[in-house]
């Protein structure tokens, strides 16, 4: 079922996002983590995937050899996995940082054929190390490149073509917002234009970024539909968990955090007491958005359940 009929219902649906486990593990923390979540009835729940990063290995002659590797793969398989184990909806992620388009289309290809309906298309983080985004070869620069590449395969259209009668997918496409501006973006104007660019492109619902102010997402909203987006926009709430995001999430997403929240976290002995904040401001923050009409609430739960399940538990 396609993401953006979920919130035809006008009320407020609950979804979160998992990663892929590190390379080496098994499935076994996804599953626990939906397991705990699952009996406030998400309505799907998001796959992140991870670009490449680049080793330098030594090589038994002193020379070194750049190395490609993942750390968290697994994207299309845990979508699958989950979708047959829990019946769930499941939204991967598909980014445009390390795949050439054949990539792109070969993984779509996968995940239509397994009966997945929704993509969320990124263009993903710079390679670490790396100042400026940087295409891979055959690739996509900007994610409403990205977009237009699923809808045409919506219209079966492959990057062959000599295809005849070839199938069309059926794919329903969100797309990133920032509240707060992208970091490279140089203005909030510039950055909603972007975001119009991919709702032109085909999107057709948006997930915002983390914010911890609801007044800036209140705002958001308002600039986009005042820019002629009228797409859901999905509010992004991660709670807060320790003492170091206090200066690790503005510098890592560009971010502001609110005074009064600040105070509290500082206030706070350890970061046990620092969860108790984040669960409780996480809490307010949802209340605030659903008597708003807020379209669904989206987790990042970085792999942590526990305080998800009882924020999920006091708003669902």
């Amino acid at each position: 079922m396609k993401v953006t009929q979920k919130f035809e219902t006008g009320k407020t649906r609950f979804a979160f996002e998992l990663l892929p486990p590190l390379k080496g593990d098994n499935i076994d923390t996804i599953f626990d983590t939906i397991e705990r979540l699952a009996p406030y009835h998400p309505s799907y729940i998001n796959v992140t995937y991870h670009r490449e990063e680049v080793k330098l290995i030594e090589r038994p002659d002193g020379l070194l050899e750049r190395r490609v590797v993942r750390k968290r793969p697994g994207t299309v398989g845990i979508a699958a996995a989950i979708t047959a184990r829990y019946g769930i909806d499941v939204v991967p992620h598909l980014i445009c940082g390390g795949f050439s388009k054949y990539d792109i289309e070969d993984a779509l290809i996968d995940l239509s054929f397994l009966g997945v309906d929704n993509i969320l298309a990124l263009r993903g983080d710079n390679l670490r190390g790396e100042r400026t985004f940087r295409a891979a070869e055959g690739g996509h620069l900007h994610a409403e490149d990205l977009v237009r590449q699923i809808i045409r395969m919506n219209r079966g259209e492959y990057l062959d073509s000599e295809l005849e009668h070839s199938a069309p997918t059926n794919f329903c496409v969100g797309v990133a917002g920032y509240p707060e501006k992208h970091a490279e973006a140089p203005n909030l104007a510039t950055d909603i234009a972007h975001l119009k660019a991919k709702i032109d492109a085909g999107a057709e619902y948006v997930v915002t970024q983390m914010f911890f102010d609801n007044s800036k997402y209140f705002a958001y909203v308002e600039a986009c539909r005042a820019a002629g987006i009228g797409v859901p926009i999905v509010a992004g709430l991660k709670p807060f968990t320790t003492k170091s995001q206090l200066s690790l999430l503005p510098q890592t997403f560009g971010i502001e955090l609110p005074d009064e929240l600040v105070r509290a976290v500082e206030g706070c002995r350890d970061n046990a007491a620092v969860r108790e904040v984040g669960i409780e401001w996480a809490v307010a923050q949802g209340r605030e958005l659903m008597a708003a009409g807020a379209p669904a609430l989206h987790f990042y739960t970085m792999g942590k359940a526990d305080n998800v399940e009882r924020i999920a538990r006091a708003l669902f």
